[in-house]
């Protein structure tokens, strides 16, 4: 897996998922919205820290600074 996230994909898909998390914790989400959102916001979080988005592959798509 070539990285090919750059750092601001990064913190936005991170600060979506704290802020997913953070409506759930309230009781603002529930039900199967917040099922599908804290899914959504898990694979945020996983492909935030390996810095790979396997949907960006297909179109070759890359957030990352070429160096």
């Amino acid at each position: 897996m070539k990285a090919n996230m750059g750092n601001a994909d990064r913190i936005i898909r991170i600060v979506l998922a704290v802020v997913v998390s953070y409506l759930y914790y309230v009781g603002i989400l529930s039900g199967t919205g917040a099922i599908i959102l804290g899914a959504l916001a898990i694979i945020f979080l996983a492909t935030s820290f390996v810095s790979f988005c396997p949907l960006y592959r297909p179109f070759g798509i890359s957030t990352k600074k070429k160096s």
